[in-house]
């Protein structure tokens, strides 16, 4: 049988998450076609082994039970057949690790160094987006520097500005509501909507605590729209779902703690809408070069059905309330034959 690690857990402000989607992708795991290694990191960025006895009925924050520590992580990820790394954010769906796995020769689920990199920055892949001409609202790119914020133009000329002279620039750019985004962020950790220059100040304040590249988006009253996609070349986009937040919009307490945050699985989109999505999708994940598994979301305008996309996901969550593995179950794939294929693709990528 193939030896599978299968590695969650981590430093991002995802510790939790990663937790319950790697726990999951253990439990459902085919246990007689493949070895299971479950490999846990905690947010020190300790690493151990744990069994997978004791992984069942994980929920948010729960405590992991691990079996011993890693000493030498290189010389034990050498010995797998296959890494399916399950970790969300920073030092998991950044690149960084898979640098890691590209180092020691070793086959592994997802995208590659540049696709996560890109994927995870959501500046840098706005910019990618822009030159594949995918239509997406109007943003603006700004960064923290000491006390103060440099502002970037859409040439990439800066100019250094304190909190109070660099918001009004802002407001001319961007009507009220803004969202303010860490650029480098997921699950919406640390993400704020902003509705007047004193808001706004906070919430750049709020955002820079996670990252110091910060992005800026006009307010769109639209639909919450995602997409999976699953393949290297021959690359298939699963049916569509709808977000339906119980909050003012989906952040980490709405997608995790709000039980009334519900999502519809087929979206109700008329069907031209609904292949232009999926269209937008693939073309998405193939502009930064993506390999695997990515979910991509979008925004539909309420009034017109204008499409814009919002992000892309290049190692989206697993847990039972996840909605890649959710899109294609719906689409015909269950969950366990879903892992099956990804680490197919995973070996021949290799």
């Amino acid at each position: 049988m193939k030896k599978v690690g299968v590695i969650f857990g981590g430093k991002s402000t995802e510790h939790d998450v990663s937790v319950v989607s790697g726990t999951s992708v253990v439990q459902n795991l085919d246990k007689n076609k493949y070895d299971i290694y479950p490999i846990y990191i905690d947010k020190s960025g300790n690493w151990y082994t744990c069994s997978s006895l004791k992984l069942e009925n994980i929920s948010l924050g729960a405590h992991i039970n691990v079996s011993r520590k890693i000493e030498n992580i290189m010389d034990y990820l050498k010995n797998l057949d296959v890494i399916f790394p399950v970790l969300h954010g920073l030092y998991g769906e950044d690149g960084t690790i898979q640098g890691l796995f590209e180092l020691l020769n070793v086959p592994y689920v997802g995208c590659n160094v540049l696709s996560s990199s890109v994927g995870m920055d959501k500046v840098y892949s706005k910019i990618v987006f822009e030159k594949a001409n995918i239509n997406q609202a109007k943003y603006i790119y700004i960064r923290k520097y000491n006390e103060n914020y440099i502002y970037v133009d859409n040439e990439f000329n800066e100019q250094l500005l304190s909190i109070k002279d660099i918001c009004p620039l802002i407001s001319q750019r961007l009507s009220f509501p803004v969202f303010v985004k860490p650029s480098n962020s997921g699950s919406s950790v640390g993400i704020t909507k902003a509705k007047s220059l004193d808001e706004l100040e906070k919430c750049i304040e709020y955002a820079s605590k996670y990252d110091k590249k910060i992005l800026l988006e006009e307010f769109i009253n639209a639909r919450e729209i995602e997409c999976a996609v699953l393949g290297n070349e021959d690359v298939k986009a699963s049916c569509l779902g709808e977000i339906l937040p119980a909050e003012e919009f989906y952040s980490f307490d709405a997608k995790y703690k709000n039980s009334e945050s519900r999502v519809c699985i087929p979206a109700d989109l008329p069907e031209n809408i609904s292949k232009e999505i999926r269209t937008l999708a693939i073309k998405a994940f193939k502009a930064i070069d993506g390999k695997g598994l990515s979910r991509v979301d979008f925004f539909v305008d309420k009034d017109n059905y204008n499409i814009y996309i919002n992000e892309i996901n290049t190692l989206p969550g697993f847990t039972n309330i996840s909605m890649y593995p959710k899109l294609w179950e719906e689409s015909g794939i269950c969950y366990s034959e879903l892992l099956d294929k990804l680490i197919e693709l995973a070996i021949s990528n290799y």
